[in-house]
């Protein structure tokens, strides 16, 4: 089920998107796809939704995410960096106005050492931006919530922000 905190910001990013005329595209970890169940869960999502990937696992990122766009070198995931390349690499591989990027360690551990609660969201488009988020919470689900919440809030901000096409 898609909370209410989600609901809103997909309802408000949908909708800045179809006045816009823009699209989005997203590239997405430890969110488990509720970045992009979010979105779709608004009606009329068709208008802007141009198509979504969990990247959870190295073969993920090669078969989908890899060689879109040039690497800026050796990439870890849950990083700044690394959420960054998914954002652009999704936006250029469907062709979106926007991409989003989303790395993170939802719990309660991970192979980095990040703690739980620790993300990087990313937006690249028109302009380009970047959040980190840490949670403070050891619970996966809340934190993926969480995660998801922070990407379509910075695609919010960033689409009240820059320019229209």
């Amino acid at each position: 089920m898609i909370s209410a905190d989600l609901s809103t910001l997909a309802v408000t990013t949908g909708t800045l998107l179809r006045e816009r005329g823009e699209t989005v595209v997203v590239a997405e970890g430890s969110a488990g796809g509720l970045i992009s169940a979010a979105l779709l869960s608004v009606p009329g999502a068709s208008a802007y939704f141009v198509g979504g990937v969990v990247v959870y696992t190295a073969a993920a990122f090669r078969a989908w995410i890899a060689g879109a766009v040039e690497s800026p070198g050796r990439l870890r995931g849950a990083t700044e960096p690394f959420a960054l390349h998914l954002a652009e690499a999704a936006a250029v591989k469907l062709g979106a106005t926007w991409g989003i990027g989303e790395a993170g360690a939802a719990g309660p551990s991970n192979p980095y050492g990040d703690p739980a609660g620790h993300c990087w969201v990313a937006v690249a488009g028109r302009a380009t931006a970047t959040r980190h988020v840490l949670t403070g919470n050891e619970d996966r689900a809340e934190n993926m919530a969480a995660f998801a919440v922070a990407a379509l809030t910075l695609l919010r901000d960033m689409l009240e922000g820059a320019p229209a096409q």
